[in-house]
């Protein structure tokens, strides 16, 4: 019997005993913490948007500000891969509930600081300094947090139900987005734009503290996962699992990661990316673009739900596959519809554009989980999320220096979305081949 064969073995007979009674519990809890991550994380790319470029980076062109506010965005992310890398190493070695308590408690509390943090106006070059520091201390977390609940989600779920349950803490990324949203949404009707930009957008960012303690009673009733118990009791506990993953799933990394991409990439774009090209380059309010970005968010609500039976049905790699595709067709009319100055269709075109996205990040969980032996699960689900992450935070970068080369032209935005959907529709397409055999399970 192989190493694979042997994990895959224990990890069949851990989850026989499983009711859905225990998965819903653990999932409502994974969820609210994910949301929580989520909130966060989302709250720096609306501010990167409209506050980060004017009170942080200062330059006489807008573009080359807004660059440089995205960049530090990007920066977060890089920091991710080298969160998944620490977290994760702890979660296949500790258990991932205890991981999960660090890394949700080192979000919140950098997310406070960021609203506390001066400007540049008042300290000067520091302010950009620490800006980036506090995200790089975010990214690191986060880089274990979406992992470790996805990792703890699965392992609590019946085997057949398993892509059901991945769609949940998924559904943690709209709600984020739209308390952050909605967030900056309710501060710019309720402050004048000198409020806002002066202290009026801090007030999210300090939310996040008494939402902090929430999380963290919420996540302190979760058990840990029947299967990460097993392989204790059985000795399966890997030493290092990150050279494990690395000699072992590096083909795994790869379409991992690919499989992720459309739904963090394809999302930043839509969103962050969007935000900024209406309110700079087609100057809508933004007012509209947070509007359309909470409209959404909420409709991926129900798409992620939907995604997630539909990965039951069918499998979770068909839904990654066709949800490219899907994707890929709406990319054009949906940027043609953003650049076309009617209100209504704005919002119907970021709507639609994440609604199809939202079918393969709906998937991805499962797909993902079901790339990695268990002892190594947490290890190999957070290399191949958080480059993916990493790649997706330079998205609205590249993004707006195309749009900017060509004066202002939506279709390079467009292409990149088109790309983006074809490259994970691929991925879904070679999942399953690499993918570890559990009976009971659709790959």
């Amino acid at each position: 019997m192989s190493e694979t064969t042997s994990t895959a073995a224990i990890e069949y007979d851990a989850t026989q005993e499983l009711s859905v009674k225990d998965a819903n519990k653990v999932a409502v809890g994974a969820l609210i913490g994910t949301a929580l991550e989520w909130y966060d994380f989302f709250l720096f790319s609306a501010a990167a948007a409209l506050v980060f470029n004017v009170q942080y980076f200062t330059s006489e062109n807008a573009s080359a500000a807004a660059m440089a506010s995205f960049a530090t965005f990007g920066v977060g992310l890089a920091a991710r891969p080298i969160g998944g890398i620490i977290f994760g190493r702890m979660g296949d070695r500790i258990g991932r509930r205890k991981v999960l308590m660090i890394t949700i408690i080192g979000i919140g509390i950098v997310t406070g600081l960021i609203g506390m943090l001066p400007t540049y106006a008042a300290i000067g070059i520091a302010a950009p300094i620490l800006l980036v520091l506090l995200r790089v201390l975010q990214g690191l977390f986060v880089g274990g947090e979406w992992s470790g609940a996805m990792t703890l989600v699965v392992e609590n779920a019946p085997l057949h139900l398993r892509a059901r349950y991945a769609a949940i803490p998924q559904i943690g990324s709209p709600i984020g987005t739209i308390l952050s949203s909605g967030g900056f949404f309710v501060m710019t009707l309720i402050f004048s734009q000198d409020s806002f930009n002066s202290w009026g957008w801090r007030v999210p960012f300090l939310i996040a503290l008494p939402l902090l303690a929430l999380a963290i009673y919420i996540r302190s009733k979760l058990e840990e996962s029947p299967v990460f118990r097993q392989l204790e009791e059985s000795g399966e506990v890997v030493k290092s699992p990150v050279l494990t993953t690395f000699k072992n799933s590096w083909k795994q990394i790869i379409v991992g990661m690919a499989a992720a991409l459309l739904g963090v990439g394809g999302f930043y774009l839509v969103t962050a990316f969007c935000v900024w090209y209406g309110v700079n380059v087609l100057g809508y309010s933004p007012s509209l673009l947070l509007l359309g970005s909470m409209v959404a968010a909420f409709v991926e609500i129900f798409v992620l739900l939907w995604g997630g039976q539909l990965g039951t049905k069918f499998g979770a790699s068909r839904v990654i596959l066709w949800g490219g595709i899907v994707s890929a067709v709406v990319a054009w009319p949906a940027f043609l519809m953003l650049s076309s100055g009617n209100p209504v269709l704005v919002v119907i075109a970021m709507t639609l554009a994440v609604a199809a996205l939202s079918l393969p990040y709906a998937a991805s969980g499962s797909v993902l989980t079901g790339l990695f032996p268990a002892k190594t699960r947490y290890t190999g689900v957070g290399l191949a999320q958080n480059t993916a992450g990493m790649i997706s935070g330079f998205i609205p970068l590249l993004a707006t220096g195309f749009v900017a080369s060509t004066d202002g032209a939506w279709w390079p935005a467009a292409a990149m979305l088109v790309f983006l959907s074809l490259f994970t529709a691929f991925a879904g397409a070679i999942a399953p081949k690499l993918s570890v055999k559990l009976p009971g399970f659709k790959h």
